[in-house]
C-alpha cells in the first residue's frame, strides 16, 4: 500500500518486500538461500546426532557447541522459510504477530549464541591456563547452568523488544523492504519519537555482543600468554591447534555481525547491498560452524559419516 494512501497507525500486517531492486532474479537468489539452509539443517542435525550418540564429546567444549547448533538451527528457520516464500511465490504478507516473533528470536538467539561463544572461550581458559581443574571448574552441572543463565540473558534481555514495537504507531507505511523483519528498519516506519527504544537496543548491543565479544579477546590474550610460556614448541603448537576451530567460528560470527550492525546504523550503502550482508551474517555461520568443527574434529567427521552409512577411509 502506498504511504500516501496509509491510514491505519497500527497494522495487522506488514509488508516484505524481500531485495528491492532484485526482484527480477528473485529465484535465482533463492537456489544459494535454499542450498545453504539443507546445509545447515544437515549439519547441524549431524553435529547434535554426533555429540549426543559419542561419549567421548561429552566434554564442556562438545555440550556447548550442541548448544551453539540448536541456535543456529532456530536461526536458520526463523528466517529463511519467509524469505523463501518470498522468493518463490511472491508470498510478501506476515502477521504483525509472526513478524514481531521474528524479531523476538533472531535478535535473541543471536545473542545466545555470541555468549555460547564467550562459555566456549572460557572453556578452552580453564583447560590450557589451569588444565589440571578443567573437569573441577566446568562439571555437566555448571555447563548445564551456564547454558541456562546465557539463555535467560537473551530472553530477558531482548523479550521487552516486540511489547515496545507493538505500541508504536506506523502511520507512514507497512511496507518492510527486506527480507523478514529486523529490528531498525521496523523502528524506521514508526512515526513517533523512538530515541528511548533506539538508546536501550543499543545497550542491549554492547551488553550482550559488545561485552562478549571484549570477554572473548580478553581470554585469548590469556590463552596466548599461557601458550607461549610453555617450554617446547610441540606443546605450543598442541596447544593453539585446541583452540582454531574455535576461533574460526568466533571471526565466521562477528566479522558480518559487527560490519552489519554498524552499517545498519551508521553506514550508507545500497539497499538490497546492505540486506545481502544482513542475510549472510544469519544464514553462513550457521553452514560454517559445524563444517569448521567437523573438518577439524576427527571424531565428530567419524562418527558423522558413520551416522550417514559411510564407512571413513
Amino acid at each position: 500500500m502506498a504511504a500516501s494512501n496509509w491510514t491505519t497507525p497500527h497494522p495487522s500486517t506488514f509488508i516484505l518486500l524481500g531485495i528491492p531492486g532484485l526482484e527480477a532474479v528473485h529465484i535465482w537468489i533463492s537456489i544459494p538461500f535454499c542450498s545453504i539452509y539443507l546445509l545447515s539443517l544437515l549439519g547441524n542435525g549431524l553435529l547434535l546426532a554426533v555429540i549426543k550418540t559419542e561419549p567421548s564429546l561429552h566434554e564442556p567444549m562438545y555440550l556447548f557447541l550442541s548448544m551453539l547448533a540448536l541456535a543456529d538451527l532456530i536461526i536458520s528457520t526463523t528466517t529463511l522459510p519467509k524469505t523463501l516464500c518470498i522468493f518463490w511465490f511472491s508470498d510478501r504478507a506476515i502477521h504483525i504477530n509472526a513478524c514481531l516473533a521474528q524479531i523476538f528470536l533472531i535478535h535473541s538467539v543471536t545473542t545466545m549464541e555470541s555468549g555460547f561463544m564467550l562459555a566456549m572461550a572460557f572453556d578452552r581458559y580453564v583447560a590450557i591456563c589451569n588444565p589440571l581443574r578443567h573437569s573441577v571448574i566446568l562439571t555437566n552441572q555448571v555447563v548445564a547452568k551456564i547454558g541456562l543463565v546465557i539463555v535467560m540473558r537473551g530472553a530477558v534481555l531482548l523479550g521487552p523488544h516486540p511489547f515496545l514495537l507493538k505500541q508504536l504507531p506506523y502511520c507512514r507505511t507497512n511496507v518492510i523492504s527486506h527480507t523478514y523483519c529486523e529490528f531498525m528498519a521496523l523502528v524506521k516506519l514508526a512515526c513517533e519519537d523512538t530515541t528511548v527504544m533506539s538508546a536501550y537496543s543499543l545497550a542491549v548491543a554492547f551488553l550482550a555482543g559488545g561485552l562478549d565479544f571484549i570477554l572473548i579477546v580478553l581470554s585469548y590474550i590469556l590463552i596466548l600468554r599461557a601458550v607461549f610460556r610453555l617450554p617446547s614448541k610441540e606443546a605450543r603448537h598442541k596447544s593453539l591447534s585446541t583452540c582454531s576451530s574455535h576461533v574460526c567460528v568466533m571471526l565466521v560470527f562477528y566479522t558480518p555481525a559487527i560490519f552489519t550492525y554498524l552499517s545498519h546504523r551508521f553506514g550508507h550503502m545500497a539497499p538490497h547491498i546492505h540486506i545481502l550482508i544482513a542475510n549472510i551474517y544469519l544464514l553462513f555461520p550457521p553452514m560454517m560452524n559445524p563444517i569448521i568443527y567437523g573438518v577439524r574434529t576427527p571424531g565428530i567427521w567419524q562418527r558423522a559419516l558413520l551416522i550417514l552409512g559411510v564407512k571413513p577411509a
